[in-house]
Formats: structure tokens, sequence, C-alpha cells
């Protein structure tokens, strides 16, 4: 079986499985009420910045077994949109299947939504969930998409594709978008920038989500995933999504002049 092996371990989280495996447990802090959910909005920055934000939304949300994972493109490689061709990504704390079903059925939706891994090879912004994902339900699989290509139709055909693979099947399927918050400008025009994105998002209003961040120059890097996530919760009925944590670096870094926001949120 084609193994991606992983690109960040030892840089945004720890490489030594028993030191990560403690670091994803202090994120999720003490156990507390989970609920189900149709997609979250989870960081991905070093899990010293992002880590806790994305602990509480993985803390609230009731466990599935499969995961469609949404990711940006960083490196600007590989097509417009992509599904890793790899059959298991590796962590330090194991190997995470590629739910091989559910990536044909996307891939049969999507004519603008190829396999291939060229994007992913060094893309951090989806392997950082997966030891959150793996420590939240072990036996969980998933499907890589990587977004480049700024493009709302391209959201549109993604996150309807996503809404019809997960409704045909027989258990919950959780669609993840990957996103950090405005970056690299003070604490208070990030704090001006990020309201408009999450008006739209707490409103389930993909268009609205996408001329915002157009209009606004708001430096999300994720927010192609985001909005195909909002496409998807649309197709289903989904009207209201939570944020239930939020941070920036310069908490850690006491910085508030040049940071990056973070913002953890529950879609439906």
């Amino acid at each position: 079986m084609s193994t991606r092996p992983p690109a960040v371990a030892g840089a945004f989280y720890p490489r030594d499985p028993r030191a990560l495996a403690a670091e994803v447990r202090e994120c999720l802090g003490p156990p507390i009420p989970q609920r189900a959910a149709f997609g979250v909005v989870v960081p991905h920055a070093g899990y010293v910045y992002s880590g806790a934000v994305a602990g509480a939304v993985y803390a609230r949300v009731s466990p599935v077994r499969t995961v469609i994972l949404l990711g940006p493109n960083h490196t600007g490689l590989g097509p417009a949109a992509s599904i890793d061709a790899h059959e298991r990504w590796a962590t330090p704390l194991g190997d995470v299947a590629i739910d091989e079903d559910l990536a044909r059925r996307l891939l049969a939706s999507c004519p603008h939504l190829e396999r291939e891994s060229l994007a992913h090879v060094r893309e951090h912004s989806l392997e950082v969930q997966l030891p959150f994902l793996q420590t939240w339900e072990p036996s969980v699989s998933v499907v890589p998409v990587c977004i480049g290509a700024p493009s709302l139709a391209l959201c549109h055909e993604i996150g309807e594709a996503c809404a019809q693979a997960a409704a045909e099947r027989p258990d919950p399927v959780l669609i993840l978008a990957s996103s950090d918050m405005n970056h690299y400008e003070s604490r208070a025009v990030g704090d001006a920038k990020n309201a408009f994105a999450f008006r739209a998002i707490e409103r389930v209003d993909p268009d609205g989500l996408f001329s915002a961040v157009v209009e606004h120059e708001i430096s999300m890097c994720g927010f192609l995933p985001a909005t195909a996530l909002l496409v998807a919760a649309r197709r289903r009925g989904v009207s209201r999504a939570e944020i239930v944590a939020r941070s920036d670096s310069g908490d850690r870094t006491g910085d508030a002049d040049s940071v990056v926001g973070y913002a953890g949120m529950i879609v439906g």
C-alpha cells in the first residue's frame, strides 16, 4: 500500500509519539459534552499556536469514522483541486486510511477534481489535523482534498459533491475545512477583518464568505475550503454555525502588531 509520510512532524507538532499524544490530550482538555455536527472549521498552525483552538473543536464534536478534509494549497503545486493518490497517510501515531469509496464518489461528481499527489506532498494544513482525528476516533478514515484555485464556481462544485457523497453514506460523515484567519497584520486590524468572515460563516453564507474575503482583503488561507464546506451545509439544509474558540499568535509571542488569527467553528 502506498503511504504518504509525514511532512511536518517535528515542526508543526512533535515527532515523538508519546510527546505528540500528550500534547494532543492537553489541547483537547478535560472531557466535555459532545454533539453531532455537519462540519467544522479548524486552524492548522503549529500546535503551540493554534492547538488549543483546534482541540476546543474536536472536544465538542461527537466522533465519526469518516472525515472529508478540505484544505488550502500553500505550496502552489499541483492542479486546481486534488485528492491525494496515496492509500494511507502516516503520522507518528500510526497510519490513517484513505476512504477509497468516498474518494471515487467525489471524483465522479467533480469534473475539476483530480487524483494527484503533488499538492499534498509538502502541504501541512491537512496533515496537522490527523493526530487530533486519530485521538478523537482511532478508526477514522479520511479523504484529503486540496483546493488551490480561487474560484467560487469550483467551491460550489466541490461543496455540492461533498454534500451528495456524504448523504449517500449510511454512517455520518464530517466535513472539515482547515483554515487560519487573517495573517501578519495587527490584532486590531485582523479582528476587524475577521469579523466580516465570521458573520458570513455564522449565517452559513458561502457566497458571502467568498465575497467578504475578496472585498476586505482578508488573508484567510483556507477560505476556499471553508466556502466549499458552507456550500455543502446549505445543500443539506444546515443554517447555523458557531465560533467555539478564538486566539491569535500574539497570545503566544506577546506581539500584537503582527499576528495570525485562529478560530474554531462548528457548522450545524
